[in-house]
């Protein structure tokens, strides 16, 4: 008897002990949420979706949305100043915007009062026939230029998911262009094309004229987000490709000497898929030292990954897989150091982000905020500045902008 009473105590004491790990386990987790992230008050409206956040050189923090009034679309930007968001100014407005949950509006800044802008204008009756329309702003956001069509093509046809950042006096853009196709009228963005989508680039001015463009690849995926960061040797972009097999991976573009590299994979996924996912990469860089995360499902087995480059992009290392089983893309990420970087990304209905290394290391995950699958949850943004990151999402519930901060 008294053998079995100190076997069940052994038991109990161990199973005590277990819990109290799992209870542990638990208390180190959240803290990382209690303590660390922070909701801030939105400075958007009710019936607003497609935030963007970016940080100019000196730190300042912009965030742009679209609000719906009245059967018009307004284009917004606030900055976060004394740990508050700015009274939001107007950038432009419409009627006939093209308005889409994937291709959103951007701004950027080159920290000494330029911004530029853009927005989708429907060129014609045409489901997916839109323009590309660029504003600039000489007084950080105040008053804007008339829009300018940032393509020159005069094609009724797609073209969108810009990519833009400041480039020395200048801005760097990229978009996908498509002169080259005839876009389907029955189908969506995941349906496929006529004829090829291409990819092209440009250098644009403070007042919005451009100065140089190139078609960086002409077979690209259909509507996916295109990305582009400025290196210690000049301007890189990341897209989805698309080979004549219907693999779809990321390749990378790189400008050097004046000239563009011929497209190169970073990651041989072996992705087939007949139409596109509606799925980009995102990129950052410190001087050459790069890190890209994107979205993948070979052989349906659907993951989120990360690589670094040392050398501009010249050559990654292996990727790092970042998701937990249930992830479905819709990635951001931005570099704290030459070897550090955090990757944010939708783990099913619930956006996660972690800090990952380029020796092939993570940290625990830490949730941002429930959300939800659908499309009109949109992709949600993060951005750096000092010590804190900053997130933005659409809330699909309430249909409004959602502003959180995390301190590192």
């Amino acid at each position: 008897m008294n053998k079995l009473l100190t076997a069940l105590l052994f038991a109990l004491a161990i199973s005590s002990c277990n819990n109290a790990s799992k209870d542990s386990a638990k208390e180190k987790a959240e803290p990382i949420q209690t303590t660390n992230l922070k909701k801030l008050q939105s400075p958007a409206d009710t019936a607003s979706a497609e935030p963007y956040l970016f940080t100019d050189k000196n730190g300042l923090v912009y965030l742009s949305w679209i609000e719906k009034k009245i059967g018009k679309s307004f284009l917004k930007v606030s900055t976060f100043t004394n740990e508050q968001w700015s009274e939001p100014m107007i950038i432009s407005s419409g009627d006939n915007w093209f308005v889409n949950w994937a291709d959103y509006p951007l701004v950027a800044a080159d920290g000494a009062n330029n911004l530029i802008a853009h927005y989708l204008e429907k060129s014609e009756e045409g489901k997916y026939t839109y323009d590309v329309k660029i504003v600039t702003s000489a007084d950080d956001g105040k008053s804007w230029g008339a829009a300018k069509i940032l393509h020159d093509d005069g094609k009724k046809a797609e073209h969108g998911f810009v990519s833009m950042i400041p480039y020395g006096d200048n801005y760097f853009v990229s978009w996908l262009d498509g002169r080259n196709s005839e876009m389907q009228e029955d189908g969506g963005h995941s349906e496929g094309h006529h004829g090829q989508m291409t990819i092209r680039g440009a250098v644009i001015d403070k007042q919005g004229n451009k100065s140089n463009e190139w078609e960086l690849d002409n077979r690209v995926c259909d509507c996916c987000q295109t990305a582009a960061a400025i290196t210690a040797n000049g301007p890189v972009v990341v897209y989805r490709d698309r080979s004549e097999q219907e693999i779809r991976d990321m390749s990378i573009v790189r400008l050097i000497d004046g000239k563009w590299t011929t497209p190169k994979p970073i990651f041989a996924d072996n992705w087939k898929i007949e139409g596109c996912p509606v799925n980009g990469p995102r990129i950052d860089a410190i001087g050459n030292s790069l890190a890209v995360a994107w979205f993948t499902s070979p052989d349906k087995n659907a993951q989120v990954n990360i690589v670094f480059s040392k050398d501009g992009g010249a050559t990654f290392n292996s990727p790092l897989r970042i998701d937990e089983g249930k992830g479905i893309g819709r990635v951001d990420v931005v570099m704290l150091d030459e070897n550090t970087a955090v990757v944010s990304w939708m783990e099913g209905s619930v956006i996660k982000a972690v800090k990952a290394y380029n020796n092939g290391k993570k940290e625990p995950s830490f949730i941002v905020a429930a959300s939800a699958e659908s499309r009109s949850s949109g992709f949600p943004q993060m951005t750096k500045s000092g010590t804190n990151l900053f997130f933005s999402w659409t809330d699909d519930k309430s249909k409004s902008i959602k502003v959180a901060s995390f301190s590192l």
